[in-house]
Protein backbone atom coordinates (compact mmCIF):
# COMPACT_ATOMS: atom_id res chain seq x y z
CA UNK A 1 0.00 0.00 0.00
CA UNK A 2 2.87 2.35 0.81
CA UNK A 3 4.35 1.82 -2.67
CA UNK A 4 1.01 2.47 -4.30
CA UNK A 5 0.67 5.63 -2.21
CA UNK A 6 4.10 6.85 -3.35
CA UNK A 7 3.34 6.17 -7.01
CA UNK A 8 -0.02 7.88 -6.80
CA UNK A 9 1.64 10.85 -5.12
CA UNK A 10 4.21 11.13 -7.89
CA UNK A 11 1.47 10.97 -10.51
CA UNK A 12 -0.44 13.67 -8.69
CA UNK A 13 2.66 15.87 -8.65
CA UNK A 14 3.25 15.14 -12.34
CA UNK A 15 -0.33 15.99 -13.18
CA UNK A 16 -0.18 19.22 -11.20
CA UNK A 17 3.12 20.22 -12.80
CA UNK A 18 1.84 19.41 -16.28
CA UNK A 19 -1.41 21.24 -15.65
CA UNK A 20 0.47 24.27 -14.39
CA UNK A 21 2.82 24.22 -17.36
CA UNK A 22 0.06 24.00 -19.93
CA UNK A 23 -1.93 26.67 -18.06
CA UNK A 24 1.03 29.04 -18.39
CA UNK A 25 1.69 27.86 -21.93
CA UNK A 26 -1.77 28.61 -23.22
CA UNK A 27 -2.07 31.79 -21.18
CA UNK A 28 0.23 33.47 -23.72
CA UNK A 29 3.78 33.79 -24.85
CA UNK A 30 4.92 36.25 -22.22
CA UNK A 31 7.51 33.80 -20.91
CA UNK A 32 8.96 33.04 -24.32
CA UNK A 33 12.50 34.29 -24.87
CA UNK A 34 12.75 37.10 -27.42
CA UNK A 35 10.24 39.70 -28.54
CA UNK A 36 6.81 39.33 -30.07
CA UNK A 37 4.56 42.00 -31.56
CA UNK A 38 0.98 42.36 -30.47
CA UNK A 39 -1.37 44.51 -32.52
CA UNK A 40 -1.73 47.28 -31.58
CA UNK A 41 1.14 47.78 -29.08
CA UNK A 42 0.64 50.10 -26.14
CA UNK A 43 2.96 52.84 -24.93
CA UNK A 44 2.31 53.51 -21.24
CA UNK A 45 3.65 56.68 -19.66
CA UNK A 46 3.94 56.60 -15.86
CA UNK A 47 3.78 60.34 -15.35
CA UNK A 48 3.82 63.64 -17.17
CA UNK A 49 5.98 66.73 -16.64
CA UNK A 50 3.97 67.74 -13.56
CA UNK A 51 4.39 64.32 -11.96
CA UNK A 52 0.76 63.43 -12.54
CA UNK A 53 -0.20 60.01 -13.94
CA UNK A 54 -0.64 60.05 -17.70
CA UNK A 55 -2.99 57.94 -19.70
CA UNK A 56 -1.80 55.09 -21.91
CA UNK A 57 -1.36 55.94 -25.57
CA UNK A 58 -1.69 53.46 -28.39
CA UNK A 59 0.89 53.40 -31.16
CA UNK A 60 -0.85 52.90 -34.52
CA UNK A 61 0.66 50.44 -36.95
CA UNK A 62 0.71 51.66 -40.56
CA UNK A 63 0.55 49.05 -43.29
CA UNK A 64 3.10 49.41 -46.06
CA UNK A 65 1.08 49.57 -49.26
CA UNK A 66 1.16 51.37 -52.58
CA UNK A 67 -0.59 54.48 -51.24
CA UNK A 68 2.00 54.85 -48.45
CA UNK A 69 4.88 54.52 -50.93
CA UNK A 70 3.34 57.22 -53.13
CA UNK A 71 2.81 59.50 -50.14
CA UNK A 72 6.44 59.15 -49.02
CA UNK A 73 7.72 59.91 -52.52
CA UNK A 74 5.50 62.99 -52.69
CA UNK A 75 6.95 64.25 -49.38
CA UNK A 76 10.50 64.19 -50.74
CA UNK A 77 11.94 67.62 -51.68
CA UNK A 78 11.27 68.50 -55.29
CA UNK A 79 13.85 69.79 -57.74
CA UNK A 80 12.26 73.24 -57.70
CA UNK A 81 12.66 73.75 -53.94
CA UNK A 82 16.37 73.80 -53.11
CA UNK A 83 17.22 74.78 -49.51
CA UNK A 84 20.87 75.32 -50.50
CA UNK A 85 20.23 77.74 -53.34
CA UNK A 86 22.06 80.50 -51.45
CA UNK A 87 25.29 78.47 -51.63
CA UNK A 88 25.48 78.57 -55.44
CA UNK A 89 27.78 81.06 -57.08
CA UNK A 90 30.25 81.70 -59.86
CA UNK A 91 34.02 81.68 -59.61
CA UNK A 92 35.70 85.08 -59.23
CA UNK A 93 39.38 86.08 -59.41
CA UNK A 94 41.34 85.57 -56.20
CA UNK A 95 41.43 88.61 -53.93
CA UNK A 96 44.44 89.24 -51.75
CA UNK A 97 44.31 88.95 -47.99
CA UNK A 98 46.47 89.51 -44.93
CA UNK A 99 49.43 87.13 -44.85
CA UNK A 100 49.64 86.52 -48.59
CA UNK A 101 53.10 86.84 -50.13
CA UNK A 102 53.52 88.74 -53.42
CA UNK A 103 56.27 88.35 -55.96
CA UNK A 104 56.76 91.73 -57.64
CA UNK A 105 59.15 91.95 -60.59
CA UNK A 106 60.18 95.16 -62.37
CA UNK A 107 61.95 94.13 -65.56
CA UNK A 108 65.30 95.71 -66.58
CA UNK A 109 65.81 96.94 -63.01
CA UNK A 110 67.92 94.29 -61.26
CA UNK A 111 68.55 96.58 -58.28
CA UNK A 112 64.96 95.92 -57.20
CA UNK A 113 65.58 92.20 -56.96
CA UNK A 114 67.33 92.74 -53.63
CA UNK A 115 64.05 93.96 -52.20
CA UNK A 116 62.79 90.37 -52.30
CA UNK A 117 65.48 89.27 -49.87
CA UNK A 118 67.72 86.23 -50.15
CA UNK A 119 65.91 83.01 -51.11
CA UNK A 120 65.68 80.58 -48.22
CA UNK A 121 65.20 76.85 -48.29
CA UNK A 122 61.61 75.96 -47.41
CA UNK A 123 61.65 73.04 -44.98
CA UNK A 124 57.90 73.09 -44.29
CA UNK A 125 54.91 73.54 -46.53
CA UNK A 126 53.67 76.31 -44.24
CA UNK A 127 56.83 78.38 -44.75
CA UNK A 128 56.28 81.54 -46.74
CA UNK A 129 57.95 81.99 -50.10
CA UNK A 130 60.34 84.97 -50.52
CA UNK A 131 58.50 88.11 -51.47
CA UNK A 132 56.43 90.98 -50.12
CA UNK A 133 54.12 89.98 -47.27
CA UNK A 134 50.77 91.71 -46.91
CA UNK A 135 50.91 93.14 -43.39
CA UNK A 136 48.20 93.29 -40.71
CA UNK A 137 46.92 96.57 -42.13
CA UNK A 138 46.53 95.02 -45.58
CA UNK A 139 49.45 97.00 -47.05
CA UNK A 140 52.62 96.23 -49.01
CA UNK A 141 55.82 98.30 -48.92
CA UNK A 142 57.74 98.56 -52.20
CA UNK A 143 60.81 100.62 -53.18
CA UNK A 144 60.21 103.94 -54.92
CA UNK A 145 56.57 103.92 -53.82
CA UNK A 146 56.30 106.70 -51.28
CA UNK A 147 53.18 105.37 -49.57
CA UNK A 148 51.97 102.00 -48.28
CA UNK A 149 50.14 100.26 -51.07
CA UNK A 150 46.82 98.88 -49.84
CA UNK A 151 46.20 95.55 -51.55
CA UNK A 152 43.69 93.58 -49.42
CA UNK A 153 40.53 92.79 -51.35
CA UNK A 154 42.19 93.51 -54.70
CA UNK A 155 43.22 91.17 -57.49
CA UNK A 156 46.73 90.70 -58.88
CA UNK A 157 45.80 92.71 -61.97
CA UNK A 158 44.55 95.65 -59.90
CA UNK A 159 47.73 95.74 -57.79
CA UNK A 160 49.88 95.50 -60.91
CA UNK A 161 48.08 98.50 -62.45
CA UNK A 162 48.52 100.62 -59.30
CA UNK A 163 52.22 99.72 -59.07
CA UNK A 164 52.70 100.73 -62.69
CA UNK A 165 51.14 104.14 -62.02
CA UNK A 166 53.36 104.72 -58.97
CA UNK A 167 56.61 103.51 -60.59
CA UNK A 168 55.90 105.57 -63.72
CA UNK A 169 56.72 108.60 -61.60
CA UNK A 170 60.30 107.34 -61.36
CA UNK A 171 60.88 105.05 -64.35
CA UNK A 172 59.91 105.38 -67.98
CA UNK A 173 57.25 102.87 -68.90
CA UNK A 174 58.22 100.25 -66.28
CA UNK A 175 57.33 96.64 -67.01
CA UNK A 176 55.76 95.29 -63.80
CA UNK A 177 54.65 91.76 -63.02
CA UNK A 178 52.69 90.85 -59.87
CA UNK A 179 51.85 87.32 -58.81
CA UNK A 180 51.00 85.58 -55.54
CA UNK A 181 53.98 83.54 -54.38
CA UNK A 182 52.26 82.08 -51.33
CA UNK A 183 48.55 81.89 -50.48
CA UNK A 184 48.19 82.18 -46.71
CA UNK A 185 45.26 84.53 -46.11
CA UNK A 186 42.25 82.22 -45.97
CA UNK A 187 41.37 78.57 -45.74
CA UNK A 188 38.54 76.10 -45.32
CA UNK A 189 38.50 73.09 -42.99
CA UNK A 190 37.44 69.61 -44.13
CA UNK A 191 36.66 66.84 -41.65
CA UNK A 192 35.00 63.45 -41.63
CA UNK A 193 35.24 60.60 -44.11
CA UNK A 194 37.82 61.98 -46.53
CA UNK A 195 41.27 60.50 -47.07
CA UNK A 196 43.30 63.50 -45.81
CA UNK A 197 41.17 65.73 -43.56
CA UNK A 198 42.48 69.10 -42.48
CA UNK A 199 42.77 72.73 -43.51
CA UNK A 200 42.95 73.61 -47.20
CA UNK A 201 44.28 76.97 -48.38
CA UNK A 202 42.14 78.99 -50.76
CA UNK A 203 44.15 80.00 -53.82
CA UNK A 204 43.58 81.19 -57.37
CA UNK A 205 41.79 77.91 -58.21
CA UNK A 206 38.11 78.42 -57.27
CA UNK A 207 37.32 76.58 -54.04
CA UNK A 208 34.17 74.73 -55.04
CA UNK A 209 32.67 71.89 -53.05
CA UNK A 210 34.13 69.25 -55.36
CA UNK A 211 37.52 71.02 -55.42
CA UNK A 212 37.69 70.99 -51.62
CA UNK A 213 36.87 67.28 -51.40
CA UNK A 214 39.36 66.55 -54.17
CA UNK A 215 42.15 68.37 -52.33
CA UNK A 216 41.30 66.32 -49.23
CA UNK A 217 42.00 63.14 -51.17
CA UNK A 218 38.42 62.39 -52.16
CA UNK A 219 35.76 60.43 -50.32
CA UNK A 220 36.79 57.54 -48.11
CA UNK A 221 35.30 54.12 -48.80
CA UNK A 222 32.74 54.53 -45.97
CA UNK A 223 31.70 58.10 -46.85
CA UNK A 224 28.02 58.95 -47.13
CA UNK A 225 27.78 61.28 -50.11
CA UNK A 226 24.22 62.23 -49.21
CA UNK A 227 25.16 63.71 -45.83
CA UNK A 228 27.63 66.54 -46.27
CA UNK A 229 27.43 69.31 -43.67
CA UNK A 230 28.62 72.86 -44.32
CA UNK A 231 28.93 75.36 -41.44
CA UNK A 232 29.18 79.00 -42.49
CA UNK A 233 28.88 82.02 -40.18
CA UNK A 234 27.14 79.88 -37.55
CA UNK A 235 24.56 78.52 -40.00
CA UNK A 236 24.47 74.78 -40.82
CA UNK A 237 23.62 73.57 -44.33
CA UNK A 238 22.91 69.93 -45.17
CA UNK A 239 24.01 68.99 -48.68
CA UNK A 240 23.04 65.83 -50.53
CA UNK A 241 25.71 65.58 -53.21
CA UNK A 242 24.34 62.33 -54.61
CA UNK A 243 20.87 63.85 -54.78
CA UNK A 244 22.18 66.94 -56.58
CA UNK A 245 23.83 64.79 -59.24
CA UNK A 246 20.66 62.75 -59.67
CA UNK A 247 18.71 65.96 -60.28
CA UNK A 248 21.21 67.21 -62.85
CA UNK A 249 22.85 69.81 -60.60
CA UNK A 250 26.62 69.84 -60.24
CA UNK A 251 28.10 70.09 -56.72
CA UNK A 252 30.75 72.34 -58.31
CA UNK A 253 28.11 75.09 -58.33
CA UNK A 254 28.54 75.40 -54.55
CA UNK A 255 31.29 77.93 -53.81
CA UNK A 256 33.09 77.78 -50.48
CA UNK A 257 34.16 80.90 -48.61
CA UNK A 258 37.01 81.60 -46.17
CA UNK A 259 36.31 80.08 -42.77
CA UNK A 260 33.85 77.46 -44.03
CA UNK A 261 33.88 74.11 -42.22
CA UNK A 262 32.94 71.00 -44.15
CA UNK A 263 32.14 67.58 -42.70
CA UNK A 264 31.38 64.34 -44.55
CA UNK A 265 29.43 61.78 -42.51
CA UNK A 266 30.28 58.12 -42.39
CA UNK A 267 27.75 55.54 -43.50
CA UNK A 268 28.53 53.62 -40.31
CA UNK A 269 26.91 56.43 -38.31
CA UNK A 270 23.59 56.05 -40.16
CA UNK A 271 23.01 52.31 -39.97
CA UNK A 272 19.75 50.37 -39.74
CA UNK A 273 19.31 47.57 -37.21
CA UNK A 274 17.88 44.31 -38.61
CA UNK A 275 16.69 42.03 -35.81
CA UNK A 276 14.51 39.02 -35.20
CA UNK A 277 14.18 35.92 -37.33
CA UNK A 278 16.66 36.67 -40.10
CA UNK A 279 19.67 34.62 -41.09
CA UNK A 280 22.25 37.23 -40.05
CA UNK A 281 20.96 39.91 -37.64
CA UNK A 282 23.21 42.91 -38.13
CA UNK A 283 23.56 46.66 -38.43
CA UNK A 284 23.13 47.40 -42.13
CA UNK A 285 24.76 50.54 -43.55
CA UNK A 286 23.25 52.54 -46.42
CA UNK A 287 24.63 52.75 -49.93
CA UNK A 288 27.14 55.43 -50.92
CA UNK A 289 24.30 57.64 -52.09
CA UNK A 290 22.75 57.40 -48.62
CA UNK A 291 19.77 55.33 -49.71
CA UNK A 292 18.68 52.03 -48.18
CA UNK A 293 15.38 50.31 -48.90
CA UNK A 294 13.62 47.71 -46.79
CA UNK A 295 14.41 45.02 -49.35
CA UNK A 296 18.12 46.01 -49.29
CA UNK A 297 18.21 45.64 -45.51
CA UNK A 298 16.51 42.23 -45.54
CA UNK A 299 18.83 41.05 -48.30
CA UNK A 300 21.99 42.17 -46.47
CA UNK A 301 20.75 40.35 -43.36
CA UNK A 302 20.56 37.08 -45.29
CA UNK A 303 16.79 37.19 -45.84
CA UNK A 304 14.21 35.51 -43.59
CA UNK A 305 15.05 32.45 -41.52
CA UNK A 306 13.09 29.74 -43.35
CA UNK A 307 12.55 27.65 -40.21
CA UNK A 308 11.67 30.22 -37.56
CA UNK A 309 10.41 33.41 -39.23
CA UNK A 310 6.88 34.57 -39.89
CA UNK A 311 7.16 36.76 -43.04
CA UNK A 312 3.65 37.99 -42.39
CA UNK A 313 4.98 39.90 -39.37
CA UNK A 314 7.64 42.24 -40.78
CA UNK A 315 7.89 45.55 -38.93
CA UNK A 316 9.84 48.79 -39.21
CA UNK A 317 10.14 50.81 -35.99
CA UNK A 318 11.13 54.44 -36.46
CA UNK A 319 11.69 57.19 -33.94
CA UNK A 320 9.73 59.80 -35.85
CA UNK A 321 9.42 63.54 -35.54
CA UNK A 322 7.06 63.25 -32.57
CA UNK A 323 7.62 61.76 -29.11
CA UNK A 324 5.93 58.52 -30.16
CA UNK A 325 7.69 56.06 -32.45
CA UNK A 326 6.27 55.15 -35.84
CA UNK A 327 5.60 51.48 -36.62
CA UNK A 328 5.14 50.16 -40.15
CA UNK A 329 3.99 46.64 -41.04
CA UNK A 330 4.43 44.57 -44.18
CA UNK A 331 3.00 41.17 -44.98
CA UNK A 332 5.98 39.74 -46.89
CA UNK A 333 4.60 36.28 -47.60
CA UNK A 334 4.10 37.07 -51.27
CA UNK A 335 7.09 37.78 -53.54
CA UNK A 336 5.10 40.70 -54.91
CA UNK A 337 5.35 42.36 -51.49
CA UNK A 338 9.09 42.78 -52.07
CA UNK A 339 8.19 45.40 -54.68
CA UNK A 340 6.67 47.44 -51.86
CA UNK A 341 9.73 46.75 -49.70
CA UNK A 342 11.94 47.97 -52.54
CA UNK A 343 10.06 51.28 -52.60
CA UNK A 344 10.10 51.80 -48.82
CA UNK A 345 13.08 53.99 -47.95
CA UNK A 346 14.61 53.41 -44.53
CA UNK A 347 16.04 56.17 -42.37
CA UNK A 348 19.10 56.16 -40.08
CA UNK A 349 18.61 54.19 -36.84
CA UNK A 350 15.45 52.46 -38.06
CA UNK A 351 14.81 49.04 -36.56
CA UNK A 352 13.66 46.26 -38.91
CA UNK A 353 12.14 43.36 -36.97
CA UNK A 354 10.96 39.98 -38.28
CA UNK A 355 8.70 38.14 -35.86
CA UNK A 356 8.86 34.40 -35.19
CA UNK A 357 6.11 31.93 -36.04
CA UNK A 358 3.69 30.30 -33.58
CA UNK A 359 5.45 26.93 -33.56
CA UNK A 360 8.72 28.56 -32.54
CA UNK A 361 7.04 30.40 -29.69
CA UNK A 362 5.41 27.16 -28.53
CA UNK A 363 8.77 25.39 -28.64
CA UNK A 364 10.55 28.15 -26.73
CA UNK A 365 7.92 28.17 -23.99
CA UNK A 366 8.11 24.41 -23.75
CA UNK A 367 11.91 24.47 -23.54
CA UNK A 368 11.63 27.05 -20.80
CA UNK A 369 9.16 25.05 -18.71
CA UNK A 370 10.41 21.48 -19.16
CA UNK A 371 13.55 21.92 -17.00
CA UNK A 372 11.35 23.17 -14.18
CA UNK A 373 8.97 20.20 -14.56
CA UNK A 374 11.84 17.71 -14.62
CA UNK A 375 13.39 19.30 -11.55
CA UNK A 376 10.05 19.06 -9.74
CA UNK A 377 9.63 15.39 -10.63
CA UNK A 378 13.17 14.58 -9.53
CA UNK A 379 12.64 16.31 -6.22
CA UNK A 380 9.35 14.46 -5.69
CA UNK A 381 10.98 11.05 -6.35
CA UNK A 382 13.85 11.79 -4.00
CA UNK A 383 11.46 12.98 -1.31
CA UNK A 384 9.34 9.82 -1.53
Amino acid sequence: MAANSNVSGIFRLTSLAAAASFTVLFAGCGLAPGMHFESPPQLVETSNDQGEPATAQSIPITNIDLSLIRKMKAEQPSATSDPNASLYGKATPYKLGIGDVLQITVWDHPELVAALGQPQQQTRTSDAAPGFVVDADGNVQFPYVNRPLHVVGKTETQVQRELYNELSKVFVKPQVTVRVASFRASQVYIDGDVRTPGAQQINDIPMTLTEAIGRAGGFAATADQSRVTLIRDGVTYHINMAGMTAKGRSPSDIMLKPGDALRIDSRDENGVYVMGEVSKPATVIPMRNGKLTLSDAISQAGSFNAETSDPKQLYVIRNGKTDNPEVYHLDARSPVSMLLANGFQLQPNDVVYVDNNGLVRFSRVLNLLLPAINAGLTAAVLTK
